[in-house]
């Protein structure tokens, strides 16, 4: 989400004025493609599986419906997307437009299909990262903002997300996406409109008052989270993460940067340069040591993804771990195949279970350089029926990435394995009972999950307490936060003493991104 610029006050909110969007007459798009299944919702659209009529080949069609179209910014917006998806059109790392019609009903824009997914779940997936790799992505992610300032476009919701993996190969191209919020500009020209996604917008759009240098802002973001797994400004809110963002404090200090090298660390440090004239441009990043292709940057793996979330899980309390498991139980085969993966690799001689030596191999490979007595406790925590191995589903339930507890589904489903009569409410006797199930056995410590999560001290978990207890400290780059929508706890932050900005106490109201209509759920 981001944020929207003031409603066109010459348009009644609901009226719309889309009887052309694109300005001209079109071929039917069903003449010339068949649609297939759904692949994306968003906002304003549904994206679709289409097949070209004439050479069978498979693309992808984001089809935009007229009557959500109810301002001129609106329709500016769409007109401006298909303008700039054409101009930057032929760069081998920006999702190709194929075409652009319109009905009597909708816009459809059909695309490159990029079957692969999109870049962040391939980073959770990998399970490791080296900065070699880090490097490589990097290089190709600002390559693309260097090709697109240079074209006279700012990107303006450069993250993870918007960028796509053509296919499932290892070596797969990836793709920039997801141009609805990008604006042509002009050397020197300033903007003022608030856009962007919160954890990689700079200060200076927070401040209404940037230029392209937001841009690189955004991909030294991506940087830190490609290194770390985190992003460098965090916070539980959305007033936290503005503040963050503006003090712009960055931590070198936590794991895992002491094994980092000082020359990634100042990369980082310079594309998060305060000021953004002091920032690097996007050529001058591409030209850093670190980032050159036969440049400093080693080939050391970071901490596993595996290795994370065995970690994480090991803290939780037991309600969370056996929600998790409830979550795990729910997903499709889809959603957890890379852990499958993960699972045949560590487990050596195929018995379907893991075992402590299997466990401590499987992390070496993976870069881990624990000492025997932490692999023991982890493997402790992934053992819950503690059989002395970890089965498949311990495994998925402790390597499980923690946005699948950000969906409200899973919460719901989580929230009702323990609320037996559906009650409402999770009593100490249910929480005993769920426990006993699974193996958790311990009745000192049922009141002091029930302290932990009751909120109104009333003797059971409600729903709502229940979601604040299994969002709590969750660390990493969750979906959910990282899409979360922009909105005005903004004026809280920028009227923070030092960063106080004049313009704050204007009206701020949320942008919707037409353009966040993801055409690539194809695993």
């Amino acid at each position: 989400m981001a944020m929207r610029r003031e409603v066109d006050p010459r348009v009644v909110s609901g009226q719309s004025l889309t009887s052309s969007v694109l300005g001209r007459r079109t071929e039917d798009v069903r003449d010339l493609y068949t649609f297939g299944k759904k692949l994306g919702q968003g906002q304003f659209g549904t994206t679709y599986l289409c097949i070209e009529n004439g050479t069978g080949k498979q693309y992808a069609c984001k089809s935009i419906p007229k009557w959500k179209l109810i301002t001129q910014e609106d329709v500016d917006d769409v007109r401006r997307e298909i303008h700039i998806m054409h101009h930057l059109s032929g760069h081998p790392n920006i999702v190709e437009i194929k075409g652009a019609y319109e009905d009597s009903s909708a816009v459809h824009l059909v695309m490159e299909l990029c079957a692969g997914g999109e870049l962040f779940d391939r980073i959770i997936e990998r399970g490791h990262y080296s900065e070699r790799k880090a490097a490589e992505l990097i290089r190709i992610i600002v390559g693309v903002v260097q090709a697109c300032h240079s074209l006279g476009v700012m990107h303006r919701d450069l993250k993870p997300e918007n960028f796509l993996l053509s296919n499932s190969y290892e070596d797969s191209p990836l793709k920039a996406t997801d141009f609805g919020l990008s604006i042509f500009f002009k050397p020197g020209e300033i903007f003022t409109d608030v856009v962007g996604s919160p954890y990689y917008v700079a200060p200076e759009v927070l401040r209404k008052f940037y230029g392209p240098e937001a841009d690189v802002w955004s991909a030294g973001v991506i940087l830190y989270i490609l290194l770390s797994g985190v992003p460098p400004f965090w916070d539980e809110t959305e007033k936290g993460i503005f503040e963050q963002v503006l003090r712009g404090e960055i931590d070198f200090v936590s794991d895992p940067w002491p094994r980092i090298s000082d020359s990634a660390k100042d990369l980082i440090q310079r594309m998060l340069t305060p000021k953004p004239a002091n920032r690097l441009t996007a050529y001058e990043v591409l030209c850093h040591p670190w980032i050159q292709e036969d440049g400093v940057a080693p080939d050391k793996p970071l901490d596993s993804a595996v290795l994370t979330r065995l970690k994480q899980f090991s803290a939780m309390n037991k309600i969370k771990k056996i929600a998790l498991r409830v979550i795990a139980e729910s997903l499709s085969e889809e959603e957890i195949a890379g852990l499958k993966e993960m699972f045949k690799m560590m487990d050596a001689d195929n018995s379907g279970s893991i075992t402590f030596e299997e466990l401590k191999v499987g992390l070496k490979k993976i870069g881990s350089e624990l000492m025997e007595s932490e692999i023991r406790a982890l493997m402790d925590a992934a053992d819950v029926d503690h059989d002395g191995a970890i089965d498949y589903k311990e495994f998925i339930t402790a390597t499980l990435h923690l946005n699948k507890i950000e969906r409200e589904e899973s919460m719901f489903a989580a929230f009702s394995y323990f609320d037996k009569d559906q009650s409402g409410y999770i009593t100490r006797d249910e929480l005993q009972q769920a426990c006993v199930e699974n193996h958790m056995i311990d009745d000192m410590q049922i009141e002091e999950l029930i302290k932990e999560a009751d909120q109104d001290n009333d003797g059971s978990i409600d729903y709502n307490e229940f979601v604040t207890m299994m969002r709590k400290g969750n660390g990493g780059v969750g979906r959910r936060s990282m899409r979360s929508s922009l909105n005005a706890s903004l004026r809280d932050a920028l009227m923070m003493g030092p960063f106080f900005w004049s313009s704050s106490s204007q009206t701020l109201s949320l942008k919707e991104n037409k353009g966040g209509i993801h055409q690539h759920a194809i695993y």
